[in-house]
């Protein structure tokens, strides 16, 4: 069963995409620095791919009837790579650090940082509702025991 020439063209695009992409691109050769610190970047890597094809019908003349041929095929395909840095990631002596290009960017790394502290706050509050919630109706079993006692004068 021979390929079909779409198949040729879509083979060609991605191979040629995984050469121009691998792990260095996404997160760059280290850069080491003359104090010992080591920076590699950060990038936000798309991928755009697109094929297509068709088939053409010719007559032939010498049956009058339309025969299919392998040959009158048109076709192309495309693909594009976008590679943006997003953020420097410095590992030295006193840690690893990550220092993001767009601010926005941030915003899920500051997110998880707060998610214990929230936590720790929900619970203080639930903590301290409840305490009111025992106080408050140990004071109205206090108070509705005092209008009983009004009552009974």
């Amino acid at each position: 069963m021979s390929d079909h020439p779409i198949q040729g063209l879509m083979t060609t695009a991605m191979e040629n995409l995984k050469e121009m992409i691998d792990v260095n691109t996404i997160i760059g050769d280290p850069v080491e620095t003359p104090d010992g610190s080591v920076i590699l970047t950060v990038s936000k890597v798309g991928f755009g791919f697109a094929a297509g094809g068709s088939e053409f019908t010719l007559e032939d003349h010498s049956l009058g009837e339309n025969s299919v041929s392998k040959h009158p095929f048109g076709g192309g395909s495309g693909g594009g790579v976008s590679i943006t840095p997003i953020a420097f990631l410095i590992v030295n002596g006193q840690g690893v650090k990550m220092v993001h290009l767009d601010e926005s960017t941030h915003l899920y790394e500051k997110l998880l940082d707060f998610a214990p502290q929230a936590v720790d706050k929900i619970q203080q509050m639930f903590s301290k509702n409840g305490d009111s919630q025992q106080q408050s109706s140990s004071q109205q079993q206090q108070s509705q025991s005092s209008k009983k006692e009004d009552i009974e004068f």
